[in-house]
This record gives C-alpha cells, structure tokens and sequence, in this order.
C-alpha cells in the first residue's frame, strides 16, 4: 500500500524549468515537484518528448513576449510527445498513445497540456525530437513566404538570421519556391546556410551590409526579419520601393522604429507584422492551409526530419543563455526525461 501511494505522489509531480523572475535565463531552475497539470476543455494531456527552444523563450525570461506569462511559470512552449489524457470538449479526439507536435504552455516538463485544435500527428517514421518546428518554425517561415510574402518564382529573397530555427526553413523554402535567396548570418554559420541552398551568405554585421546586397541583387523583392535594431535599416534599404515587401516575425536584437515620414518620404515599402500563435488564433482557417502545405511538403520530401540538439532538462538554463548571445546554430530542444 505504501509502495503504491508513494508511486501515485511520484505520478502527481514533474520535473520541469520554472522561470522565477524576468531576470533572464539565469533565473530558470530545475525542479523536481510541480504538479502534473490536468487537461482542460479542448486540451490533450502531453508526456512530453521533447521540448523546443525558441527566442520568443529567451524573451519571455526577460518579460518582453507581448502577453507572455508572469513569473514565476513553467517555461516553455513548443513540444512534441504522446497524447496521455484528454479534456472536456474536444471533438474527434486522437488517440491516447499518439504521438503530436504542437504549443501549449510548461513544455519544459515532464507533462503539459496543448489546445486540441493546434496539434499535428507527427510524421510516421518520425521522433519526437525530429517533429519539433513543424508548427512553429516551419509554419511561421511559411507565412512569411507565401501568403503574407507573396514570393514568386525568379524573385529575390533576404532572409536574416538565416541559421535560426526558421531562418534555415526559410531558406529551404524561398529555394523550393524558386526564389534566389540572400542570407545574413554569423561568418561561422555561412557553410551552414549555403549548404541549405542560399546563393550568397553575408555577416549581417559588416558596416556595408546594404551596399553589399544592393550590389549583389540591385534591390530585394522580400525580406524576412526578425534581427530587428541591427538589421531594420539595411533591409529597409534594399527592398525595393512601392513593389517590396518585408515581413517582420522577430526583434532578436531589440526593437527598431519607423515612422510615417519614413514609409512616405524614404522607404516606400510594404510591412507586414507576422505572429505565428496570433495568425493561429485570428485566421484560423489560413492557419491550417499552412498545415496542409506543411503535410505535403513532408510528403515530398522538401521538408526533412529535424535534427536538433537535444540537452538533457537541466541544460535548459544555458543553453537558451548561448541563443541569447547568438552562439548556437540551428535548432536545439531539451529531454525533460533526462
């Protein structure tokens, strides 16, 4: 019986990454006694695989993710694993034992739970670990690209931190549609980036850097940005003017400003703001025609298993100190099981 009861309590609590003040990564620490959270309506119960580290991770650590949550919260919001429960209201269900990608809130835990409506099976033949990005990254680099970037074959895209998680779908992608594709990255990532098919990889740190494009291209028809302060004014000046456009997903750098003077009189260029969760929840319909191309692009092969860097939980502190200072390379998840 005592056996029994002390399995029940172990069942009842989870190892996870609670962020305990807006103070940065420094302040994430591993606990071993968090409740296991219970499914509400509409949502799975997750036993999570493995969890995905993103920016937007690092940005809330700092309190600066517009609505993001409050410390102290489990951190953490993308992950793929097995579907383990289900809550109230959820129509069709999956079934237990199914393994999805998808975002909810405490990735960075043993268990989460994930709104049933935004979960996709992942891929036969595919881990956990290898379906991280499917409906974060790879959604968010396709928005970008084609309904709000409106790329065309024979166009001309600029794709900024280009080793990034949806800088290296970006590429793939702009190279799939037919586009010839400039990208920004740090000079140890280049070999990175060309590898994925970019034309040209430049440091988006070099005083030249709108010269250099310019030179190279004679003006960009899209840019994708998410550096922000460090790169706004040279992508500004090299897409090309009323034709133009730049979508914006990303500030990594700090937020940049423009003003109506500018877009009249300067940089005649159309701006579009990208949120992948916002675009999720606003236009859901559009939301899931980017699943379905998703879906299919997997089936063609152009969308390959990830392959991230997988860190045990405890990990999880520095390594999303190193994507803050731009140190790593590609995408990189944690194993809350180890």
């Amino acid at each position: 019986m005592e056996i029994d009861e002390q399995q029940h309590a172990t069942e009842q609590t989870v190892r996870a990454l609670v962020q305990r003040s807006h103070r940065g990564p420094k302040d994430l620490t591993l606990t071993a006694d968090r409740r296991r959270p219970a499914p509400g309506a509409g949502e799975y119960l997750i036993r999570v695989g493995a969890a995905g580290i993103n920016f937007a991770d690092v940005m809330q650590t700092h309190g600066t993710y517009g609505g993001g949550p409050q410390a102290p919260y489990v951190a953490g919001f993308e992950a793929a694993g097995e579907i383990v429960g289900v809550g109230p209201d959820v129509e069709s269900p999956l079934q237990l034992g199914t393994h999805v990608v998808g975002i909810g809130p405490g990735a960075f835990a043993q268990y989460m739970t994930m709104p049933a409506a935004g979960v996709l099976p992942v891929p036969s033949g595919w881990s956990d670990a290898e379906a991280l990005g499917l409906v974060l990254n790879w959604a968010t680099a396709l928005a970008a690209l084609k309904p709000l970037g409106e790329i065309k074959t024979g166009e001309v895209v600029l794709v900024h931190a280009a080793a990034g998680g949806v800088g290296q779908a970006a590429v793939r992608l702009a190279r799939h549609y037919g586009a010839r594709v400039i990208a920004t990255a740090s000079p140890a990532k280049h070999s990175t980036v060309k590898a994925l098919g970019a034309d040209e990889a430049l440091d988006s740190t070099r005083p030249d850097l709108a010269k250099e494009i310019t030179r190279l291209t004679g003006g960009v028809d899209l840019t994708l940005e998410s550096v922000g302060q460090a790169t706004f004014e040279a992508s500004l000046s090299v897409t090309k003017p009323f034709v133009g456009r730049i979508v914006v997903f990303g500030a990594a750098s700090g937020d940049a400003t423009l003003t109506t003077h500018d877009l009249v009189f300067t940089h005649q260029v159309q701006i579009k703001g990208l949120h992948i969760g916002a675009l999720a929840l606003q236009q859901p319909s559009l939301y899931q025609s980017l699943l379905v191309e998703i879906e299919a692009l997997i089936a063609h092969g152009v969308y390959p298993p990830g392959t991230p860097q997988v860190h045990p939980l405890a990990e999880g502190p520095a390594v999303l100190q190193q994507l803050e200072a731009g140190q790593t390379r590609g995408k990189h998840a944690l194993d809350p099981w180890r």
